[in-house]
């Protein structure tokens, strides 16, 4: 089982949109020293919805070889389409991906049993362990409890991305689905208190920016120390409430290229950071220590 902190790392681009490779293989040499935990390569914070499927494909190639085992990763490979999420998950599957993360199909509103189908379908097409996940915020659908344990029992389908916020959603998947079904956070300010409740990591958009220190409190989270994940996290609460002042990932891309780790490259319909909303996002870098470590480019 993949534990700990799992950064759902941005896809970097340079200003006319292209895939930036080398930044790339920068972002994961450093999330190695860095002790992150795992990857998620093209989920929603790696702008998975601009990237057509060749694209996608091959970013998650890319990632696989650039990593060459040195930390799990974890392919984002959902859709709206069953077909095309079969098709997604098995250039993971290829490619060499140790897991993949399928959002709930988003838009068309499916039923609790079109849900079901839906992953059904997908983990029976694809034999590579599969995470589900759970964000009615962007996907206006909400997988309950009860539909992700019906899930559970399929072999493959081996735990849950939870991004509601809502912990009593920890404790009732954990009762309906067992222990040996995995439940990471996908909501970084409520993330310590997950792991404290069971949960086994927290997918993080934070971990692009603060990759140390989130390894550190998602370990003692983990651990069972609630003292030292408090005081970790205290340091990383700005954070977690500065890079959601806009839709993600456009405040973590400014971060990181503030940091001069990415180019200034984002993909319409989303844009760079507004002006206004420089200064919360700088301010709580700033508190939480982390510093640019050259000019932005």
């Amino acid at each position: 089982m993949i534990r700990g902190s799992i950064v759902a790392l941005v896809t970097p681009m340079s200003p006319d949109g292209r895939v930036d490779d080398a930044a790339l293989a920068r972002l994961l040499d450093w999330h190695v020293q860095q002790g992150t935990d795992a990857v998620v390569a093209v989920g929603t914070t790696g702008e998975s919805a601009t990237l057509d499927e060749e694209e996608h494909c091959a970013l998650i190639a890319r990632t696989v070889k650039l990593l060459a085992g040195r930390m799990p990763v974890i392919a984002g490979t959902g859709a709206n389409s069953t077909s095309e999420a079969i098709a997604l998950t098995r250039c993971a599957h290829e490619a060499g991906a140790d897991a993949c993360l399928l959002v709930t199909p988003y838009y068309n509103k499916p039923t609790q049993e079109g849900l079901f189908l839906h992953h059904k379908a997908v983990a029976e097409a694809v034999d590579i362990p599969q995470i589900l996940y759970n964000v009615p915020g962007r996907t206006a659908v909400d997988m309950q409890p009860e539909t992700a344990a019906r899930l559970a029992r399929i072999g493959n389908i081996v735990g849950i991305k939870e991004a509601t916020g809502d912990l009593s959603r920890i404790t009732r998947i954990r009762e309906l689905a067992g222990p040996d079904f995995a439940i990471y956070s996908g909501d970084d300010a409520t993330a310590r208190e997950a792991m404290l409740l069971g949960a086994d990591g927290d997918i993080s958009v934070t971990a692009n920016v603060a990759p140390a220190r989130m390894h550190e409190m998602c370990a003692a989270a983990l651990a069972g120390n609630a003292e030292t994940a408090a005081r970790l996290d205290e340091s990383l609460s700005g954070l977690h409430e500065a890079l959601f002042v806009e839709s993600n990932p456009i405040p973590v891309k400014w971060a990181l290229h503030w940091m001069g780790m990415i180019g200034q490259g984002i993909r319409l319909p989303l844009t760079w950071l507004s002006p206004q909303s420089e200064e919360p996002v700088r301010a709580a870098l700033q508190r939480a220590g982390v510093t640019p470590p050259q000019a932005p480019a």
